[in-house]
């Protein structure tokens, strides 16, 4: 199966996509049965020349399309082509990612004197909220029109004591696609207990097309002159550092792989990056814009806006060959990245990192923006 679709080629100029920015009505199907015979459904929106496609398992984004610079389509977004892949052992292929995104060290941090364990599902730490995050929650799907607009509304309770975090949480997220076809999410959350929430999208990127190879020329720009240093455990050992004059700096567009085999200590941890940006803008009321990635092939450009005071760029380090995607291509090391909007790793044990506290009374929002051209 080709990553490309079947369909025309589009070549209005309405959009900034050069496609049509007329809405189609989501659409529900039957993606497939979990062993215990819950139904998984699967949503297919289009606006504004951008196609998504996204599961009520973990609300994963399946699929992705958009155009490239000749109006022809493909899926930019890793994944499988049925449930049973992945239940089996996906790297978090477009889900939402809950209750805390990144990792807590040794999976435990202390809330008002009270020490909390938490499900350890990374070495000693704890990861995308532990071995049974949001990524493998079902959640409840409701189709929206808004004007020119359409979206999702997913939402998903976790109750008190799930995966170790303290309080019962009502999560609920908005996939909209605007007339301009960006994909903006919107996140919101309450607690009846004090709590810690971090929660992001896992889209792994290939503006050329899922099985398009390695994303080592993508060009990336990040906008941030500090991250934060990680130890062996991949957690952050504290105060962020200067990006400058390390292969961290990515303030002005350079391809992907250009410093990612030097010999530095941090990518020898990660083997490759996999850490988070403390974004100039820091923690905003609206979205403003953080990061921009670019396939010069295809032409494909994708930008990002968030709210969030973090950025975490994961350079598809750990795909390894065993994973094969719709394209019917194998997914190697580098062949897709992440670019998850958040609060910091570790936030609950680190004082003076943006805090992930929610008490009860308070409201979790967060909104990101991804615009294509």
């Amino acid at each position: 199966m080709s990553s490309k679709s079947s369909g025309p080629a589009c070549h209005e100029r309405a959009g900034p996509l050069g496609c049509s920015t007329k809405g189609r009505k989501p659409v529900k199907e039957l993606f497939g049965k979990l062993a215990d015979g819950t139904e998984i459904h699967r949503w297919s929106l289009e606006n504004g020349g951008t196609r998504l496609k996204v599961l009520s398992y973990g609300g994963i984004v399946q699929s992705l399309e958009i155009p490239d610079r000749e109006g022809r389509y493909a899926n930019v977004s890793l994944g499988f082509d049925t449930i049973e892949d992945y239940v089996a052992g996906s790297p978090y292929f477009g889900a939402l990612i809950g209750r805390y995104g990144n990792r807590i060290g040794a999976g435990r941090f202390t809330l008002d004197g009270e020490t909390f364990q938490l499900s350890v599902n990374d070495g000693a730490n704890s990861l995308h909220g532990g071995a049974d995050g949001f990524d493998k929650a079902v959640w409840d799907v409701e189709p929206f029109e808004d004007g020119s607009d359409v979206g999702l509304r997913l939402r998903y309770t976790s109750v008190d004591g799930e995966q170790g975090y303290p309080g019962t949480l009502a999560v609920r997220v908005t996939y909209t696609l605007t007339e301009r076809g960006e994909w903006r999410i919107d996140y919101e959350a309450t607690t009846d207990k004090v709590t810690v929430v971090n929660l992001t999208n896992h889209v792994y990127w290939n503006l050329a097309g899922e099985g398009g190879g390695s994303i080592h020329d993508h060009r990336l720009t990040i906008a941030a002159s500090r991250f934060t240093p990680v130890d062996a455990g991949l957690i952050p050992t504290g105060e962020p550092a200067e990006v400058a004059g390390t292969p961290f700096d990515f303030r002005g567009a350079k391809t992907v792989g250009e410093d990612i085999r030097e010999a530095d200590r941090q990518l020898l941890y990660a083997k490759g990056f996999d850490h988070n940006w403390v974004l100039d803008k820091g923690r905003t009321a609206d979205p403003e814009w953080a990061a921009t990635l670019s396939d010069p092939e295809s032409g494909r450009t994708l930008k990002i806006s968030t709210t969030e005071p973090g950025l975490q760029f994961y350079s598809g380090n750990f795909l390894d060959g065993t994973l094969v995607g719709p394209s019917g291509k194998i997914y190697r090391q580098g062949d897709a990245l992440c670019l998850e909007t958040q609060h910091f790793p570790d936030s609950p044990n680190k004082t003076s990192y943006p805090s992930t506290l929610l008490r009860p009374g308070q409201t979790y929002r967060s909104t990101t923006v991804h615009a294509f051209d």
